[in-house]
């Protein structure tokens, strides 16, 4: 038999198509051709599965060989590719019986001595090789991950010696096992550690509670970044399959996916952060900050330092949940359903409205600087929430706020609330908004005249009632009354925190 076929998976985006390494024996001048779109390193695994071979006692064929990676317009890239390689070349010499290798999927990168490598993207490879109900072979340094697709036989292997003893059936390899893991550990920080600070410790509750986009706008020193970092305290834990996203996210990036097994991400790119590194992309595709964000918070602190053409490219996830990378060589599409925590001084210096200390910036440098966050933006912003200097007699106090385990068990409750009703507020549809809230003639003739004196958008009025409905549920109220409307709108005058000068 001169011809061989082994399945084993690419990487693109977090989608693991099949690709048949397809190995043909022929006769003609020794030499070893790829086709199919390989790109330098797999065209470069040649060189390692030929001293692999040699290096492991087995022979390299002297004949001419090619090697074709199918389908041939699906780009192939990295090391995973040659361990099916080196395993296609054993099976078509005859080294390897053929049928030792049916139903059986494999993936790595070989050491010139023959040693397996870990590779990236093996849950997403792991997932597809469960659903096509094969056996799958990877190194052992990734059998952890790969064993967390569930109903998959995993077979980690260290040496090319020891796949070949497996296959032969001198020294059977047994199937990995997963042993539990790690528990989701809570953040480090807690609520109680916030001192004062009322309205921004409620709007984070109602952000928590309904999913919803938050903004802290206040002068330096006044907890902004520490109330950010208390949100992931609060929320729900992550689900099962909502684990298995996330990890699929840090597997395609090279990233530890059991380090933080079960947690939300929590992600705090610089204000100097290209629009590539927030949505992803690259000459060699990978998520970005927003996808890495999935199911968790994207904290973008000192919002208006962040290029203004970078802050543009997050509106468009921002509604959908998704990110589509279009390029002339490729197209992908990740998730990218993030919570937007956002902090921001209200001008150049950080001291308009501080009693602390003078702003010394001029009305102009103020609303410049306001006027970077685009009101397309704000729009998708649905709590805005000054935070002040606080006086001393409240930072020296010794009276502590209700900690996050206190304020997680009414965010739970507003959010089975939400999940009987069909989603989170932030995200159910319009028409199921609109008669979850049930507003009666009073409340909407009263809201039509607000709207009209605070030129809101027809986006802003939607998301005027996605925060009051999400109040009323915190408060397991059935309707969204009057005064629920009043502290959703609230949420919303950014001109009147910031003092001086519009955004």
């Amino acid at each position: 038999m001169t011809l061989a076929i082994i399945p084993t998976r690419a990487s693109v985006g977090l989608d693991a198509p099949e690709v048949l390494v397809e190995v043909h024996l022929s006769n003609g001048l020794p030499g070893l051709a790829i086709v199919g779109l390989p790109e330098a390193a797999v065209k470069e695994s040649r060189e390692r599965v030929r001293s692999a071979l040699i290096n492991a006692g087995f022979e390299f064929p002297s004949r001419r060989i090619t090697l074709n990676l199918a389908p041939a317009d699906l780009p192939k890239e990295g090391g995973r590719f040659d361990l099916p390689i080196a395993l296609g070349i054993l099976v078509a010499s005859g080294q390897i019986p053929r049928e030792a290798a049916d139903r059986l999927e494999c993936l790595g990168e070989l050491a010139l001595d023959g040693h397996l490598r870990p590779v990236s993207g093996v849950l997403p490879a792991a997932m597809a090789a469960s659903r096509a109900g094969r056996t799958l072979m990877v190194p052992a340094a990734c059998a952890d991950e790969a064993a967390l697709a569930g109903d998959l036989v995993v077979l980690p292997v260290n040496h090319l010696l020891d796949v070949v003893a497996h296959l032969m059936g001198r020294q059977r390899i047994e199937p990995h096992v997963l042993g539990e893991p790690p528990a989701a550990a809570l953040p480090p920080f807690d609520l109680s550690e916030v001192r004062g600070q009322h309205q921004a410790r409620r709007a984070l509750e109602i952000a928590a509670a309904g999913g919803h986009n938050l903004l802290f706008a206040g002068p330096p020193g006044t907890g902004k970044t520490m109330l950010a970092s208390r949100l992931a305290g609060i929320l729900p834990p992550l689900q099962e399959s909502e684990c298995l996203e996330v990890a699929a996210i840090r597997s395609v990036c090279g990233l530890d996916i059991l380090e933080r097994w079960g947690q939300r991400p929590f992600r705090t790119p610089h204000h100097g952060a290209s629009a590539a590194a927030l949505v992803g992309g690259g000459s060699k595709p990978r998520p970005g900050e927003i996808s890495l964000a999935h199911h968790g918070v994207l904290f973008l602190d000192e919002l208006p330092e962040f290029d203004r053409k970078v802050l543009e490219v997050l509106r468009e996830p921002l509604e959908s949940g998704r990110i589509h990378i279009a390029r002339a060589s490729h197209q992908r599409q990740y998730p990218a359903r993030f919570q937007l925590v956002a902090a921001m001084n209200p001008c150049p210096c950080g001291h308009l409205g501080d009693p602390r200390q003078p702003c010394h910036c001029t009305p102009q440098q103020v609303q410049r600087y306001q006027a970077r966050l685009s009101g397309p933006l704000l729009d998708r912003i649905d709590l805005q929430v000054e935070v002040p200097a606080l006086p001393a007699e409240q930072l020296t106090a010794r009276e502590r706020g209700e900690d996050s385990a206190t304020v997680r068990q009414r965010v739970l409750a507003a959010r089975h609330r939400q999940h009987a009703r069909g989603g989170l507020n932030a995200h159910i549809a319009t028409t199921v908004l609109e008669q979850a809230c049930a507003l009666g003639d009073d409340e909407r003739s009263w809201l039509s005249d607000v709207l009209n004196r605070l030129n809101l958008s027809a986006r802003a009025y939607h998301r005027v009632l996605r925060v009051a409905l999400t109040i009323a549920d915190l408060a397991e109220e059935s309707r969204v009354t009057r005064p629920r409307l009043m502290e959703a709108i609230g949420y919303r005058q950014l001109d009147r925190m910031m003092g001086r000068g519009g955004v």
